[in-house]
């Protein structure tokens, strides 16, 4: 295999893919490497299945090897929301800072010990004839009173991480990277590849 799929138009994401597959040899495109803009609706209702919903179509469309990606944030005090509408939780438009305010606004009155969350990472690679493997990623953290902190995006103002004592926008980018929930997943993906490939 020379050549992987990665579903998304983000080059950050891409970035981090292609750093792990070139130690491989392998090449990493992504969907802004087709001319076709390509469109695929996440109905699943799990991140798991958001991933191998994105990464089988596509494998299907192209006839290659996709690796698709579906996260967000799980917080236990709202009953795992947003979870699969991390990115939309505030509306249809997303919107970063409308997301977050959401949840702060509600969990407000909730005690620090119950403010418990993760991020989550869930990455599935489908190959063609074959069935499509999903691993896992997660971070731990706290959801804090209010934002802190100027770098990342999304929700990493009010996501606090305990082992680091800060939230995750006040960490620069190479800290976040070695515990982010997309790095964890990338580490069981590595962990994995060898025995995926023994398969085909």
């Amino acid at each position: 295999m020379e050549t992987i799929i990665i579903a998304t138009k983000n080059k950050g994401k891409v970035k981090e893919f292609a750093h792990m597959f070139s130690k491989k040899g392998i090449q990493v495109k992504s969907l802004l490497d087709f001319e076709k803009d390509i469109e695929i609706e996440e109905t699943g209702i799990t991140f798991q299945e958001n991933a191998a919903i994105k990464a089988e179509a596509i494998s299907s469309l192209i006839n290659k090897v996709v690796i698709a990606d579906d996260s967000g944030l799980v917080v236990d005090a709202l009953e795992g929301r947003p979870g699969v509408y991390s990115a939309r939780y505030a509306g249809e438009e997303k919107n970063d800072q409308a997301n977050l305010e959401k949840v702060l606004e509600e969990l407000k009155g909730v005690p620090y010990e119950q403010r418990t969350a993760r991020f989550v990472c869930a990455l599935a690679v489908a190959i063609p004839n074959q069935k499509t493997e999903i691993v896992e990623g997660k971070c731990e953290g706290m959801i804090t009173e209010e934002p802190k902190g100027e770098k990342g995006f999304g929700y990493d103002p009010i996501f606090y991480v305990p082992l680091k004592e800060k939230t995750m926008a006040e960490m620069d980018g190479e800290e976040k990277n070695t515990l982010s929930h997309r790095a964890q997943a990338l580490h069981e993906l590595e962990k994995e590849w060898d025995r995926l490939l023994k398969q085909k």
